[in-house]
């Protein structure tokens, strides 16, 4: 049996939410919005369960390197505001050929306008630091979180992994509203990590004592057997989700971007199903 305890819910999410940041900011084309955009959402998490535990049971090993988490974050979003003038290099190589291509065919040349400030850019490996520093205390979640231990920690790491990728890839899919002529292939390593995730991730949960006892009526959810069929939805839901999504994105037309960020939206409330329905059967 597990705890279902919301800061360490929000710890993972966090810690896995900015390893999947590093694994997209550190190719250097998304732009710089992107990053503050992530880092706040998942500083802001942080901060969330840093909040729960002070009311409701601190646990110094968990929620230090939450803080940790929550620093490095926001130290991140500020180097990154900091050197905004640099821009991103990738970013400014794709821009600058597709100058060349338009000076070529009409004769206007725009590449004075693409000339950045000096200096260092800003280093993607603090992403990487805070994602770190917050699977420090994800671990110690797990190690507390229920008995067998490993079985525990396996189930905090692995969903950490998982609700991570498919939030990131939802909200990457966001940023090309934004960022039109960015390569969707960024989208689709998401999505692949998604996928890749879900197996270990339904695993981990069906393991003994897991979800077929809920769905056996060995251990009771409260609701009848609900909850236990609603787990089963989930997990087969969110992966024909992922591999419409992966379908979606072999279309041509940029609307099929846009398509595969929708079905994303769904993507993740079924990948949250997974995890978090699971926890709270087992948790009874």
């Amino acid at each position: 049996m597990i705890e279902l305890d919301a800061s360490a819910v929000l710890l993972q999410w966090a810690a896995g939410g900015m390893l999947f940041v590093w694994v997209t900011t550190r190719r250097r084309v998304v732009g710089l919005g992107y990053g503050w955009t992530m880092r706040i959402v998942y500083g802001l998490m942080a901060l969330g369960g840093l909040l729960l535990a002070w009311k409701f049971g601190w646990e110094p090993w968990r929620d230090v390197p939450a803080a940790g988490l929550l620093l490095l974050c926001f130290y991140g979003l500020f180097q990154s505001y900091q050197r905004r003038s640099v821009g991103v290099s990738g970013q400014r190589q794709i821009a600058e050929k597709r100058s060349a291509r338009v000076a070529e065919m009409t004769g206007i040349d725009r590449s004075d306008k693409l000339k950045s400030g000096d200096g260092p850019e800003f280093d993607p490996r603090l992403d990487l630091a805070a994602a770190l520093v917050g699977f420090a205390g994800v671990v110690a979640a797990g190690l507390i979180a229920g008995t067998p231990v490993w079985l525990s920690l396996f189930r905090m790491v692995i969903g950490a992994l998982f609700l991570g990728a498919v939030s990131d890839a939802m909200l990457l899919g966001h940023w090309y509203l934004v960022q039109p002529g960015l390569d969707r292939s960024l989208l689709g390593e998401l999505v692949r990590w998604t996928g890749i995730l879900w197996l270990p991730e339904t695993l981990a949960f069906l393991i003994p004592t897991g979800m077929i006892s809920v769905l056996d009526g060995t251990i009771a959810d409260g609701y009848n057997g609900l909850l236990g069929w609603f787990w089963v939805a989930c997990v087969f839901t969110t992966i024909g989700l992922v591999i419409a999504t992966l379908l979606a994105l072999r279309e041509k037309d940029y609307s099929a971007v846009m398509a595969a960020t929708g079905l994303l939206y769904l993507a993740i409330l079924m990948g949250f199903g997974i995890d978090l329905v699971a926890r709270a059967a087992l948790s009874f």
